[in-house]
């Protein structure tokens, strides 16, 4: 398992997420490895309702992806909507992460837009490609072009029923 940031002078393999994002964290799990990408995260907390054992967040590491079979923590992952926790399978195979077919995008109560499909996202890191995405509506983000509720998004909106 790699948690925290990639260390400097410390080699990851090229291909390797956390070498495309040194905020990455990386869980690594016998039939599963999930990521965590804090900065993307908006806490709907769908990991910790959906798989408490894997994901609870008064423990060290936070993730345990053997805690459940890696079909079950995958089945939890997407329902991620932000797209901040992420999975692939170890080196020796597994099933990727396959895009939903066709592209959903719907705009959420504050505005942000939630967009699931075979995306490649442009941002500051450059073209990423991307299962699932919480989009900044309000142009506020700091994480540019994904929404981090630091604008109006994280404001409730009065004149929609249930918003936050």
């Amino acid at each position: 398992m790699t948690e925290g940031p990639a260390e400097a002078g410390a080699e990851s393999p090229a291909d390797s997420p956390v070498a495309e994002n040194p905020r990455l964290k990386e869980y690594d799990g016998e039939g599963i490895t999930v990521t965590f990408e804090p900065r993307r995260c908006l806490h709907a907390a769908e990991c910790v309702h959906g798989l408490p054992e894997v994901f609870d967040l008064s423990r060290r590491p936070w993730v345990l992806p053997d805690a459940a079979a890696s079909e079950r923590v995958a089945e939890v992952v997407r329902r991620c909507p932000s797209g901040a926790l992420r999975y692939h399978p170890p080196a020796d195979g597994g099933a990727e992460e396959r895009p939903e077919v066709p592209t959903t995008v719907r705009r959420g109560p504050a505005g942000q837009l939630v967009v699931r499909g075979d995306l490649v996202v442009s941002g500051e890191r450059g073209d990423r490609h991307e299962t699932r995405v919480t989009l900044c509506g309000c142009g506020a983000s700091r994480n540019q072009p994904y929404c981090d509720h630091s604008g109006r998004c994280a404001e409730p909106d009065d004149e929609v029923p249930g918003s936050r």
